[in-house]
């Protein structure tokens, strides 16, 4: 019953969420908040831009999304297939793809690109 019902409000919020992003432009609304990081040093970190992707993502604008944040919208597909495998028993049916993209050094792998990403997007 709990395991249903926190499903069901994950679901909502989801929801809900998705519907702020596609109604306000995170870009011109004070709704959303500003990176920190960014404000301080003038640096733009791994997730700077991912709510305006996010926001032309569900406009169908992929060119743009990409232009604000091309790792979080590239990775789209990665968060997919750890949900499919966590929730939806993609463990079960296909347990080597949990050993090659979820396995021992699929951390350290992800962390280097992330830093790489973060880099190369200032100086770039």
């Amino acid at each position: 019953m709990i395991k249903t019902l926190s499903g069901v409000v994950v679901g909502f919020l989801l929801v809900a969420a998705l519907f702020l992003f596609y109604r306000f432009d995170p870009e011109t609304q004070p709704l959303f908040p500003k990176c920190p990081f960014l404000m301080a040093t003038g640096y733009q970190c791994p997730g700077c831009g991912s709510q305006r992707a996010v926001h032309s993502l569900l406009h169908a604008n992929i060119g743009s999304a990409l232009k604000q944040n091309a790792f979080m919208v590239l990775a789209i597909p990665y968060i997919f297939l750890g949900i499919y495998l966590q929730y939806l028993g993609g463990r079960l049916r296909h347990p080597g793809l949990e050993r090659i993209f979820y396995g021992r050094w699929s951390a350290v792998v992800l962390l280097v690109v992330i830093i790489a990403y973060w880099i190369l997007r200032n100086l770039l």
